[in-house]
């Protein structure tokens, strides 16, 4: 079965997990002088180091919480109870264990003790500035990623904010990744520990909002702000505890992610794989499964969770309704208006399916039998495929002209991605856009068509392209890796890197005022519209036009995507 929950599993090639301390990484010129930055916070003070090659204060590696491990294992993240005189913060802590490529190429760089984020402010920045805040929650499909990451190097932003004459500070969280944070079971929710992930992304905002201060920040200026998995926790953060408004944030930006589209899970799915794996570790005769489970070596669970052979599917990675911080589907709290009410930039690439559907189908049967895969009975299967023609280029210029090949691609390629991406992705942008455009906020909403460099044809405009255009990577840092994505702007036109600057701009123009039409440097004859419930507008990001951007009414596929809306999440 395609579990439409489980699609969001991509690229996770099996490792193992070691948690081995690699030095340095990126190219940096970051050697700590007399000099130093000094904060001093509640529980101790920290030296931070300065970086002269981007003139930025590094204060990297803060813990946000107690450790994660043994009797803290599989438990809600606690706050930090202690105190200290001085700790140094000038490298990057572990990342969170996770199991997929990324992880791989940059050494195994991973703890249990992974609870950290990193601050990056301008050089000279101060208590009381009250600089705009930008909080970074990376993607991996909740099973890989954190700030180690060079891709997510949160200097170039900053750097262009500087540039802009509208300096920020940025800070990037890590939260349990994989079964150590999203692992669910009746025992997890009785103990309060159900969306692990979730609640240390809140813990971490948490400790901005009381932090932040001594470096310079606003706590009432806090744009969190992701990507993929990143984006998606932002739209569930939106519908905590019944959109109940913890101001923790004032703004938000979701790229490729919003709070509906994938189906949540629940205890009773999570119960068969839970009990698989407490046998298989040998907690199941134990008076407490739980307290069994925290006992146990790391190694034993990770060569568990690192199985590509256990009996027992995992259900889906992610958050899940453990009837505390979810209880409900993520599309029903958009028709119901139950969520935190903020400005939102949000936004999808054109062929988001490309990432996640299956090669190879040819036939209409193969696309029916497909469909059917991913849960839904003959009925829907066979309307979603009527919704669905096999018009290759179903509603949106086509990248790839013509039909591809019947091997890899598959004869109806195309469709394939058209549906799958709009289940996936554009049906939940479009409602979520539709639900805060309804409840009177600022919408702005885009579609990112630009096919980078190492991307086939046939692959379009896929997932987590535009985030180097938005961070400013021009130089593709954290690509080029063998076997892993390649540098985005490798071999291409002036017109790529002049892109990067405007998309960056507009991100750093929100952040910073609300309103991307802020960004000064921007074409004074064409601004972003704000997203309408009676004329509704996407900005579109694209090479192949005189502009680079251009205004789009947001109808594409407007028959497919209401089925979805309708009939996959009601």
């Amino acid at each position: 079965m395609h579990s439409i929950r489980g699609a969001l599993i991509l690229g996770a090639l099996p490792y193992l997990a070691t948690s081995i301390a690699i030095e340095g990484r990126q190219s940096q010129d970051t050697s700590i002088s007399n000099g130093a930055p000094v904060v001093s916070l509640t529980n101790g003070t920290y030296n931070g180091r300065y970086s002269a090659e981007y003139d930025q204060d590094f204060f990297l590696g803060i813990p946000f919480a107690q450790p994660p491990v043994g009797s803290l294992r599989f438990v809600a993240p606690q706050p930090l109870n202690s105190t200290f005189d001085t700790r140094n913060a000038t490298e990057y802590g572990p990342e969170c264990i996770g199991y997929g490529f990324d992880q791989w190429i940059l050494g195994n760089y991973i703890s249990e003790d992974c609870l950290t984020l990193n601050v990056v402010r301008p050089e000279g920045t101060v208590e009381g500035d009250d600089l705009p805040v930008a909080v970074w929650i990376h993607g991996g499909t909740f099973k890989v990623g954190g700030g180690f990451d060079p891709r997510y190097n949160l200097s170039f932003i900053v750097e262009q904010s500087v540039k802009q004459g509208t300096p920020m500070i940025a800070v990037s969280i890590q939260y349990r990744l994989s079964n150590w944070g999203w692992m669910f079971s009746q025992e997890l929710s009785d103990a309060g520990a159900g969306n692990l992930g979730l609640r240390d992304q809140r813990l971490a905002l948490q400790w901005v909002q009381e932090n932040i201060g001594a470096f310079g920040g606003s706590r009432s200026k806090v744009t969190v702000w992701g990507e993929s998995a990143g984006a998606f926790s932002i739209g569930y953060h939106l519908m905590a505890y019944g959109g109940r408004d913890d101001g923790l944030f004032s703004q938000a930006i979701l790229q490729s992610g919003s709070s509906a589209a994938v189906k949540l899970t629940n205890a009773s799915q999570w119960q068969p794989y839970f009990d698989a794996v407490v046998k298989d570790v040998g907690c199941n005769k134990t008076a407490s499964v739980l307290g069994c489970l925290r006992e146990l070596p790391w190694e034993t669970l990770n060569n568990v969770f690192n199985s590509t052979t256990f009996p027992f599917a995992i259900p889906g990675i992610g958050a899940h309704i453990d009837g505390d911080v979810i209880s409900e589907q993520g599309h029903t709290p958009l028709r119901t208006g139950n969520f935190v009410k903020v400005p939102m930039l949000m936004g999808i690439n054109t062929d988001e399916g490309a990432s996640f559907a299956t090669q190879g189908i040819n036939t209409e049967d193969q696309f029916v039998s497909f469909i059917r895969g991913t849960g839904v009975n003959s009925t829907i299967a066979n309307e979603t495929a009527r919704f669905y023609p096999d018009v290759p280029d179903l509603g949106l210029p086509a990248t790839l002209k013509g039909r591809p090949e019947a091997s890899p691609w598959g004869l109806q390629w195309k469709r394939m991605v058209a549906f799958y991406g709009d289940v996936l992705f554009h049906s939940g942008r479009r409602l979520m856009a539709d639900a805060y455009a309804r409840a009177g906020l600022p919408v702005y909403s885009y579609r990112f068509n630009v096919l980078v460099n190492g991307n086939l044809a046939q692959q379009g405009a896929n997932h987590f392209k535009d985030v180097g255009f938005v961070f400013h990577n021009t130089r593709g840092d954290g690509y080029g890796f063998p076997g892993g994505l390649a540098n985005p702007f490798g071999g291409k036109g002036p017109e790529y890197y002049e892109l990067s600057d405007i998309m960056s701009g507009l991100w750093i123009a929100f952040i910073t005022s609300g309103n991307p039409n802020n960004y000064k440097f921007n074409s004074p004859c064409l601004k972003w519209p704000l997203y309408e419930l009676e004329s509704p507008k996407n900005l579109v990001f694209d090479v192949n036009v005189t502009s680079l951007l251009y205004q789009e009414r947001d109808d594409y596929r407007q028959r497919e995507i209401s089925y979805i809306n309708d009939v996959w999440h009601p």
